[in-house]
């Protein structure tokens, strides 16, 4: 999915504002509504051409409070010609309800061919030739692009409400529900009006059907479910703004209980998650040194494994968090690449504002931000080995798939790059993120390219 957002930036035209106007405002002040939009165009060879369209809409109202905003609506719809679709309302208030923050979020997110590498990060070998058309031919050893890949449906509702304790300690109570429909990749569908020698091979079991057949992937979580939660923490912010600020700390601990039934009985679980961000001033409001470490622990119960990369978060700034690997976790590797129980990871960015200008009264930066980011298993899966070899398939050999090493399992996996931004009244922000993996395991490709809304963190 990372290459679905290359063409985006060249239609970066569609950006404007409908501001209430008023006599008395100020040249640095914001105030009425301002509304900030993007066409969402691009393509991607499995999953065809994307249209659609993304739009924020903030309410200053008489500008006191600027650059917090009173109400902020955020609306995005897009799809592609093969099936990948992303539906996303958000809603976010400290003013709806006096003294609480309110936070809804409902996303519809259909994903034709989600990654998937196996479990425990380098503990799963990863096998660049087997999917990579545009290298290897199939005397090389290539099998198929989706080779890595499931078909993976999520619908999600959340709401989530934060009170304040004392100053800076807030508390938080949220639930939500998680619907998972997943299979195996729809090859007939992604196959449709393709020439016969761009079709992919609908003979060629993926890695998601291997990990079923080898009973690593339980009969009762291969097809997804449905899954409510109830969750609760506590959070400590003294952040001089929310959309990238200059100084300050955040941090947060909270519980997440998901429910499960019928089949999936088993599968009720209790995960503990633990961020800071810290953000360090080093040149006025020029140049700030942001980083943040985090972790995701399974405390109680077992978990799917197609919710141990969904990240739990407390506040929803990007439409998917996963982890770890990809635009929203470790920039620069292979999406979902660590799976497993628990994880930690950390980011690291050198944040620096070179042009700050006015067009018609809206307010806009230039920036760049050099970074670093690092992840790694916390948590692993237990492994067995013997049972695997068992039920695998003669042609199957073990190394081309596993490394029993223990010690590859908690080894890191780190990248770095560098991410361009052009803000509008300092909470429309266009970024756009490069990043290349320190190790081969994690991509061998230097086109991760991300191109998305707001800062990572």
């Amino acid at each position: 999915m990372k290459n679905i957002y290359l063409l985006n930036l060249t239609f970066f035209f569609l950006l404007f504002s409908l501001t209430a106007k008023s006599q008395e405002e100020e040249k640095k002040i914001k105030k009425g509504w301002t509304f900030g939009a993007l066409p969402s165009v691009a393509y991607d060879a499995d999953l065809g051409f994307q249209y659609g369209a993304l739009a924020n809409v903030y309410y200053y109202g008489d500008g006191s409070t600027y650059p917090e905003y009173l109400h902020s609506f955020y609306f995005e719809a897009a799809y592609t010609t093969k099936n990948y679709g992303l539906f996303r309302f958000f809603y976010d208030s400290k003013y709806l309800i006096p003294n609480y923050r309110l936070t809804v979020d409902f996303s519809y997110l259909p994903d034709a061919m989600s990654d998937f590498f196996g479990y425990n990060g380098y503990q799963s070998v990863y096998n660049d030739v087997w999917r990579n058309s545009k290298k290897y031919t199939v005397e090389e050893g290539y099998k198929t692009r989706a080779f890595y890949k499931y078909r993976r449906d999520i619908l999600r509702f959340m709401g989530d409400i934060q009170g304040t304790i004392h100053q800076q300690w807030k508390w938080n109570v949220g639930l939500g529900i998680l619907n998972y429909n997943i299979d195996k990749v729809d090859i007939k569908m992604l196959n449709k009006g393709k020439k016969a020698d761009k079709k992919l091979p609908d003979t060629i079991p993926g890695l998601y059907e291997k990990y079923i057949d080898w009973a690593i992937i339980n009969k009762e979580e291969k097809r997804g479910g449905f899954h409510p939660y109830v969750r609760c923490g506590i959070a400590y912010d003294s952040r001089n703004k929310e959309s990238n600020p200059s100084k300050g700390i955040y941090a947060d601990a909270f519980f997440t209980y998901s429910a499960a039934f019928n089949d999936l009985k088993a599968y009720n679980n209790l995960k503990l998650n633990v961020n800071f961000r810290h953000y360090v001033p080093i040149y006025k409001d020029y140049i700030a040194l942001a980083y943040r470490i985090g972790t995701q622990t399974l405390l109680v119960g077992k978990s799917p494994f197609y919710t141990n990369n969904y990240m739990n978060t407390l506040y929803m700034q990007r439409v998917l968090y996963e982890g770890l690997g990809g635009g929203n976790s470790l920039r620069g590797i292979l999406r979902n690449r660590i799976l497993a129980n628990g994880f930690a990871f950390s980011n690291v960015e050198l944040r620096i504002k070179l042009v700050k200008f006015d067009i018609k009264k809206q307010h806009f930066y230039i920036g760049i931000n050099p970074f670093f980011d690092i992840g790694m298993v916390t948590q692993a899966y237990t492994l067995d080995s013997a049972k695997i070899a068992a039920l695998k398939n003669i042609e199957d050999d073990m190394d081309d798939y596993f490394d029993f090493n223990k010690s590859s399992i908690y080894k890191p996996h780190m990248s770095a790059g560098i991410g361009l931004k052009i803000a509008m009244n300092e909470n429309f922000i266009l970024s756009v993120d490069w990043a290349i993996p320190f190790n081969k395991q994690d991509g061998a490709s230097l086109s991760n390219l991300y191109i998305k809304i707001g800062y990572l963190f």
